[in-house]
């Protein structure tokens, strides 16, 4: 690897290892073994190097669950497919519980940094587009922008709520079990709020 590559691989250690704030560019150059020289040269500041070693450390996350990879046998869409991905990440906070904790570092850097604000706002796009096709099954390159937008946002924001929840205890966090539950009765009220609403209005025709 040159030094490019070092810098990138040592900055994902010391992220996971000391989060984002605590970082410091010697602490970079010490763990891949370049120079201080070498990260402006290759990726123009210290915040920079940390944010892209962040997004690629959250692709790699994300590649753990890639529904055609995964062989999910529930279908796209469903409330079993739901319930299986949410199960299968949380079996991964455990292992990635660093990461989740330098997210929440990162998420208040944005207005001191504004690089790291763009690429980040980038990311996230890119991170809804992943979580729709987790949860439907289908190829993201089919995703039209509100589709991303809206059912990518929905999915996301449950995501970084559940990773908040986490963070502070693991043991209330709600689980797979939970959020499903949670779904079916969001499903459940809709379709009887729906259900009146028709009937309402057929006793209005009537009358």
């Amino acid at each position: 690897m040159g030094h490019r590559e070092d810098l990138l691989e040592g900055a994902k250690r010391c992220l996971l290892e000391k989060g984002f704030v605590r970082t410091t560019a010697r602490d970079i150059v010490k763990e891949s073994g370049t120079n201080l020289a070498s990260i402006g040269y290759h990726y123009g500041s210290k915040d920079a190097l940390l944010t892209q070693a962040f997004v690629e450390l959250i692709q790699e996350w994300g590649e753990k669950f890639d529904p055609a990879s995964a062989r999910e046998a529930e279908p796209g869409g469903s409330v079993e497919r739901f319930h299986s991905v949410w199960a299968r990440m949380l079996e991964s906070f455990e292992d990635f519980r660093p990461l989740w904790g330098a997210s929440m570092e990162i998420a208040t850097q944005g207005d001191r940094v504004p690089q790291l604000r763009d690429l980040m706002a980038k990311a996230q796009i890119e991170g809804r587009s992943g979580l729709v096709a987790m949860m439907t099954g289908l190829d993201e390159e089919t995703l039209d922008e509100r589709t991303v937008q809206s059912l990518g946002g929905f999915y996301q924001a449950l995501l970084n709520g559940l990773m908040v929840q986490w963070l502070f205890d693991p043991a209330s966090a709600s689980t797979a079990d939970d959020l499903t539950e949670g779904l079916r009765r969001v499903i459940d009220a809709a379709a009887a709020a729906e259900a009146k609403g028709r009937g309402e209005g057929q006793d209005e025709g009537q009358g």
